[in-house]
């Protein structure tokens, strides 16, 4: 082989070495490139991850102060409202001795301005606790102030007499109706 031949083979050989080498820093770029990807559409998903349980977050604390605004506006009179319960206790009395009376203009004047403050306290949000004589008694709902020996059988248990009517606002029971139950 002469030497020249012996030259290009040599320069052939460095060039396909080069070439070669050349393709694999190239495949390592690539590979590099390829891993660099993932990693970011890992770190991609993870900050999507993050924003959506933190809107999610935040969506139930927007739930959470609105649903508390609101109760706290149903029951922000709640101390005026208990307040005024034993007046209003006070005029049933007063209605009740002066319907007993003869004198009817005054019996429908205090009447009216027993309606008049009633209707104002509904307004507000103030409600009756229905209670009847023989209702089954329900300690979630009524105050027993006694227990006395029940008239029937079937009164064991039950409410036999109002003694004070309850109240609600809104949902909420501000004031237990006191009951005496049958024993």
């Amino acid at each position: 082989m002469s030497k020249k031949n012996k030259e290009e083979k040599i320069k052939a050989k460095a060039k396909e070495e080069t070439i070669n080498t050349d393709a694999a820093d190239v495949e390592t770029a690539v590979q590099e490139e390829i891993t660099a990807e993932e990693k970011l559409q890992e770190d991609l998903a993870k900050e999507k991850d993050k924003f959506l349980r933190l809107f999610a977050e935040f969506e139930n604390f927007k739930k959470r102060t609105s649903k508390e605004r609101i109760e706290l506006f149903k029951t922000a009179n709640q101390d005026v409202v208990l307040a005024m319960l034993p007046v209003l206790d006070d005029f049933d009395r007063a209605l009740n001795e002066i319907s007993k009376s003869e004198s009817g203009e005054l019996f429908k004047g205090v009447e009216l301005i027993n309606n008049k403050f009633k209707e104002t306290l509904k307004n507000k949000g103030l409600e009756d606790v229905e209670v009847n004589q023989g209702d089954v008694f329900d300690a979630d709902i009524h105050e027993a102030i006694t227990q006395i020996p029940a008239p029937s059988d079937d009164l064991k248990g039950k409410i036999i007499d109002v003694i004070e009517k309850g109240y609600k606002l809104g949902e909420k029971i501000i004031r237990y109706p006191k009951v005496v139950v049958g024993q």
